[in-house]
């Protein structure tokens, strides 16, 4: 008998929504899901963990990877490169691991163009002054880089329609039990 694999959940969101916040406590509560950990140039924060937040990666080593085709999925946002590895993701949904990536929009539309079983989400906010509210009591981006944030905010907000569900963070224990809800109905389908 085969073994059934595994599905891949992909969560998608504007900066400042909600999905870090929202990914963590899925995992927490849901023992089905592996955290698809990416890779990424960007400095590590202080509250970040080398291997299990991402794999932090020199630029060079990243380019390197990109050449021998070793990504799912990879882009540069904010001036730093983000990719999900290739054979993370094979190796456990051919194990019957679910995984759950948290990708920007482009990442989740190049993994369901490559996985077309794979379920997008998207985590939208009320509504964009929201969102910069959200953005500016945050106080982790310079001026410049709060800018860059909004105006890709208000792209991947125009691709929502895209993706297979969508969920609007307006009450944040409401849209974690709704995100919940949804992934362990489709989880529990079979």
């Amino acid at each position: 008998m085969e073994k059934k694999k595994g599905k891949i959940f992909a969560i998608s969101a504007p900066s400042g929504t909600g999905k870090t916040t929202i990914v963590k406590r899925l995992l927490n509560e849901i023992p089905e899901l592996i955290y698809s950990v990416s890779a990424t140039t960007r400095k590590k924060r202080s509250n970040e963990k080398s291997g299990a937040d991402y794999f932090f990666i020199s630029e060079q080593k990243f380019l390197d990877k990109i050449n021998k085709n070793e990504f799912v999925e990879w882009e540069k946002v904010y001036d730093y490169y983000y990719g999900t590895f290739k054979y993370y993701v094979n190796q456990n949904i051919n194990d019957g691991k679910n995984i759950i990536a948290e990708v920007d929009v482009k990442g989740a539309l190049a993994l369901k163009n490559i996985y077309p079983e794979a379920i997008l989400i998207f985590i939208a906010p009320p509504s964009l002054d929201e969102l910069i509210d959200r953005l500016l009591k945050r106080k982790t981006e310079n001026q410049t880089d709060l800018q860059k944030r909004i105006e890709r905010a208000k792209m991947e907000l125009s691709q929502k329609d895209r993706f297979d569900y969508l969920i609007i963070n307006k009450e944040l224990e409401k849209a974690i039990s709704e995100t919940k809800n949804l992934i362990l109905t489709i989880i529990n389908k079979e």
